[in-house]
């Protein structure tokens, strides 16, 4: 199983490196575009803050969001709120997040996310890893994906990986790191296409994020279009 201790130390590490950058802003900063089509910087820090109240929900056997509507409504009506509002928010609900997960509990129980999605409980601190350290990134304010901890790097494209496994839109793609290490996507069969570059450029094309993969080599055909997360 997931060591959740170890992924909600992360979470807490990476909230705290979020609010540092953060603070440094101004309220005109988070009102600029962000590297996400159509929200601000203030969208991204609304949405982190919701996503963290919804993991609550979660944990205690609630719908993760009240509906999609609902969901989008909220980060619409915080999105433009002051600096200090949005630090203020950041801050209480990555703290009723942690407080949740304080409590002795069955972390190999499966919870239920958005859209229906399964999980168990203990992988539950490093979805909200990924949420907080993208996110971080997305905010475009000089965080890369180049700057993210190799272990959640290495997670993450795993993680990509396995959910565009099985896809039957995904030729068989084989993904291959500078360091060697390999790794299977897409559809069944014997890998059509050879995508290789550094960890970072695999992130971005699996991620959808950074340069969705103009730094990576290809072999075998063209670099896949991958679904949208």
């Amino acid at each position: 199983m997931t060591d959740h201790v170890h992924d909600l130390r992360s979470v807490r590490e990476a909230t705290d490196r979020l609010l540092t950058a953060v603070a440094k802003l101004d309220n005109a900063a988070l009102a600029e575009e962000s590297h996400l089509p159509g929200w601000t910087r203030g969208h991204i820090l609304a949405h982190l803050a919701r996503n963290a109240d919804a993991l609550v929900n979660v944990f205690e056997g609630r719908p993760m969001y009240e509906s999609a509507t609902a969901r989008d409504a909220d980060i619409e009506r915080d999105a433009g709120r002051t600096l200090e509002e949005h630090l203020t928010d950041l801050r209480d609900s990555a703290a009723r997040f942690m407080a949740t997960t304080e409590p002795d509990q069955d972390w190999s129980r499966t919870v239920e996310l958005r859209g229906g999605v399964t999980d168990l409980a203990a992988n539950v601190p490093f979805r909200r890893w990924v949420e907080v350290d993208l996110h971080h990134v997305d905010l475009n304010i000089g965080y890369e994906l180049s700057d993210l901890p190799d272990e959640f790097t290495e997670r993450e494209i795993d993680f990509l990986a396995d959910r565009w496994s099985g896809r039957p839109e995904v030729p068989p793609v084989a993904l291959v790191a500078t360091d060697g290490r390999r790794r299977h996507t897409g559809s069944a069969g014997d890998p059509a296409v050879t995508v290789s570059g550094t960890a970072a450029g695999l992130l971005a094309w699996l991620a959808g994020r950074g340069d969705k993969g103009a730094s990576l080599t290809t072999s075998g055909g063209p670099l896949p279009t991958l679904p949208p997360l």
